[in-house]
């Protein structure tokens, strides 16, 4: 029988991470979840529970470099190894440009980007000399297709897809996967606890207001219709599974059918012109 993986995840509290974590864990893996406040860790240790499987939990700010070193020093220290790395932690932030401080933007960055940037940095070299593992960073729809109102999410979504597709034929010739895993709207806490930005009633330049309404009354008819966490945390178990994975998941047909009309979007035309519509809804 093979020996269980050690799998580390980033941002395990609730939703795609807790969901992910708990899966790894019945598959066999040995698994380190890893969250920024671990007294919010009780929702991930009742799923545990019930699920009849034992994992570990550790503090990780993925924002703050010294938590990382001391994280993966720990891992090394009592495991020896990272076999995968699910970089799932993250921000949201609402708002157009004009209406985000730069601190807004620098803070979505310095979670949703840096929050890969630092753990793969510190798994990639053991990884590399042994000839084998796995990265996954969890993207969004939005790391592919840029949404009006949530211009500094998109960018630091983005980014993390550029920095994972380029990273993706280095480490292949060294025996390391490299995967990104794009979700699309997940039925979790996560929109509601990041009203970050001006996503707030009320909040952001009045000029923007009336858009801002006929962007969420597009929206809302779809609300209820979201994908279950249970089912986005399974896709990035079987990419973690897969023989031979390649660099990009959709975890629904519905972001299947998004990223593919983007990836085909040559000239900039389709996907203006479709994000521009949801302004044509009265609020």
């Amino acid at each position: 029988m093979p020996e269980p993986r050690v799998v580390v995840i980033t941002g395990a509290s609730a939703g795609i991470g807790l969901e992910a974590a708990v899966r790894f864990a019945h598959h066999g893996d040995t698994v380190v979840a890893t969250m920024r406040d671990v007294g919010r860790a009780d929702a991930l240790r009742a799923a545990a529970g019930e699920a009849g499987v034992v994992l570990e939990i550790a503090p990780f700010d993925v924002a703050d470099a010294a938590q990382c070193d001391d994280l993966f020093a720990n891992v090394f220290d009592q495991h020896g190894r990272v076999d995968v790395l699910v970089c799932n932690a993250g921000v949201g932030m609402g708002g157009t440009l004009e209406e985000l401080s730069l601190d807004d933007i620098e803070r979505t960055m310095e979670v949703n980007f840096y929050g890969v940037v630092r753990p793969t940095k510190a798994v990639l070299p053991s990884m590399r000399e042994r000839g084998s593992g796995h990265l996954i960073a969890v993207s969004s729809v939005g790391g592919a297709v840029g949404q009006p109102f949530t211009d500094a999410y998109c960018a630091s979504k983005h980014a993390v897809e550029g920095l994972y597709e380029s990273l993706h034929p280095v480490a292949a010739r060294f025996g390391v996967h490299v995967s990104i895993v794009q979700p699309g709207p997940v039925g979790t806490e996560f929109g509601a606890k990041t009203t970050n930005g001006v996503d707030d009633e009320g909040a952001g330049l009045p000029v923007y207001a009336d858009l801002r309404a006929r962007q969420r009354a597009f929206m809302a008819p779809g609300r209820g219709k979201e994908q279950s966490p249970g089912d986005a945390a399974q896709v990035i178990v079987d990419v973690a599974n897969a023989e031979a994975p390649t660099l990009r998941y959709q975890t629904s047909r519905f972001t299947t059918r998004l990223v593919g009309m983007k990836l085909a979007d040559l000239d900039g035309t389709a996907v203006p012109a479709w994000t521009s519509s949801w302004f044509d809804t009265e609020a």
